[in-house]
């Protein structure tokens, strides 16, 4: 596989895959615009990173943001973001978001390689788990399920989102398909965008949509878009992490109050 000179705010570079073929039909984006449009999915918000970057973030608990690991590196200087700069807005929505919530913590899959070499290995295990300040209890505000099945090939997806030229408003792509497996990765025909790492993959094959990949990077598959996702298999492990403060010999964490610092695997 060739590799494409593509680093993106928020997004990895990647490797251009082979059979373009086998890339199907996928539904445009649709912004999610009115208070209509967006019930049921304000569990899905914009994450705040502080020097006007951002990615997306998904409320899987009252108090715990599912998102991409590499969203809490400084794309500038690779060091991690003092989660003092971090806040999540769920369901942001033209300038107002459902709930407003500082971060105490966040922890990254122990597996995950921020500086690993470029390539569809480096989007593997691409998570991170945030632990709010305060939990968000609030009816409208229901946090999606993790499904701990992975998506198999050819399975519909969808992809909720914010991103470059859309930061106000997700935007929702109901039907892509994932195109292949790889390791703890899928490659998927939903969009990607500066912003859109850590977004929602669902899968809705039980009715409610449940996670079931959250967006790492974007790349191309001959000469069309993709994008790939890390398994959401892996949050398990995250919620471990985060759940025992006790468990820092293998994860790698950022604390409010001035803290910043990397526990070595």
């Amino acid at each position: 596989m060739r590799l494409l000179a593509l680093a993106l705010a928020c997004l990895t570079a990647l490797p251009v895959l082979a059979r373009a073929e086998t890339i199907t039909h996928a539904t445009p984006l649709r912004a999610l615009e009115t208070g209509d449009d967006t019930r049921g999915w304000e569990a899905v918000g914009r994450l705040d990173l502080g020097h006007g970057s951002f990615c997306t973030g998904t409320l899987i608990a009252p108090d715990l943001v599912l998102t991409a690991g590499h969203c809490l590196y400084d794309k500038r200087s690779g060091a991690l973001i003092d989660a003092r700069e971090i806040e999540f807005r769920a369901g942001w929505r033209n300038g107002r978001a459902e709930a407003y919530r500082k971060v105490s913590r966040a922890v990254l899959h122990p597996s995950y390689h921020y500086g690993g070499p470029v390539g569809v290995k480096r989007s593997e295990f691409d998570l991170a788990l945030i632990k709010l300040a305060q939990p968000i209890r609030l009816p409208q505000l229901q946090p999606f399920k993790v499904s701990r099945s992975a998506p198999y090939r050819g399975e519909e997806v969808g992809v909720l989102s914010y991103a470059q030229g859309r930061s106000e408003a997700p935007s929702l792509q109901r039907n892509c398909s994932v195109l292949e497996r790889a390791g703890a990765t899928v490659v998927m025909s939903c969009s990607a965008d500066f912003g859109a790492s850590g977004s929602p993959v669902f899968s809705f094959a039980n009715g409610r949509p449940e996670i079931v990949s959250v967006v790492s990077a974007k790349a191309e598959m001959g000469a069309r878009p993709v994008s790939i996702g890390a398994l959401a298999s892996g949050v398990a492990d995250l919620r471990q992490a985060i759940e025992s403060r006790d468990n820092v010999a293998t994860t790698r964490e950022i604390r409010a109050g001035g803290a910043k610092f990397i526990k070595a695997k």
